[in-house]
């Protein structure tokens, strides 16, 4: 069966760093293209980043563009998102999908003084 699992939310600081990881399994998960979502609350949920197989990033939401970076290590099944310099307004459930379909559970981020 397709599972996403994200985990590494947390609370922080503005300024802070914080990594989130999503273990993908039952797929062969180096043939999709992975991407990051995030819902804000009282917000609609919007995507974050598109990683293809090769790991090139495709996407990347403006409002992120030169904090966070999505990768992908095939090997390990494994989508990451590097999120550095986190502003309050990056506070969400941040969700992995795949070919934004199937979905994981979400991890928090909350970033606030």
């Amino acid at each position: 069966q397709v599972q996403l699992v994200e985990s590494g939310g947390g609370s922080v600081h503005p300024g802070g760093s914080l990594r989130l990881s999503c273990a993908a399994s039952g797929f062969p998960f180096s043939r999709y293209v992975m991407s990051w979502f995030r819902r804000a609350p009282g917000r609609e949920r919007v995507l974050v980043a598109n990683v293809i197989p090769s790991n090139t990033t495709t996407y990347l939401l403006d409002s992120v563009k030169g904090r966070f970076t999505a990768f992908r290590d095939n090997d390990k099944n494994t989508l990451y998102l590097q999120m550095n310099n986190l502003r309050p307004e990056d506070t969400a459930v941040y969700y992995c999908s795949r070919d934004s379909t199937t979905w994981g559970q979400g991890t928090q981020v909350t970033v606030s003084s």
